[in-house]
């Protein structure tokens, strides 16, 4: 079990075979609680998860709007589901 030193101004580094195995890098954020005399830290996210697969989606192209209204945005779906219908299967080539 690794032991860690706390430094002058109460920093404290994570041995690297802890943080590998709980997947932390540079820049995560980490929750820091008092548990029955223990300190512990789990890792946070301010974004949920889906949130930030959404955002990566509308970055890379795969998605779209934005729409100006409800009806803007029914017609667009209404384009895309006619295009997926007429596409010709990759296995019919």
């Amino acid at each position: 079990m690794p032991i860690v030193t706390v430094k002058s101004k109460y920093q404290i580094v994570i041995p690297r075979a802890v943080r590998e195995q709980i997947g932390v890098s540079v820049g995560d954020l980490l929750e820091a609680r008092v548990e029955r005399g223990k300190i512990t830290f789990t890792p946070k996210a301010l974004v949920e998860r889906g949130l930030l697969e959404s955002l990566a989606d509308y970055k890379q192209g795969r998605a779209y709007g934005p729409f100006r209204s409800a009806d803007e945005l029914a017609r667009s779906l209404e384009r895309e589901s006619r295009r997926l219908r007429t596409r010709k299967p990759k296995d019919a080539a």
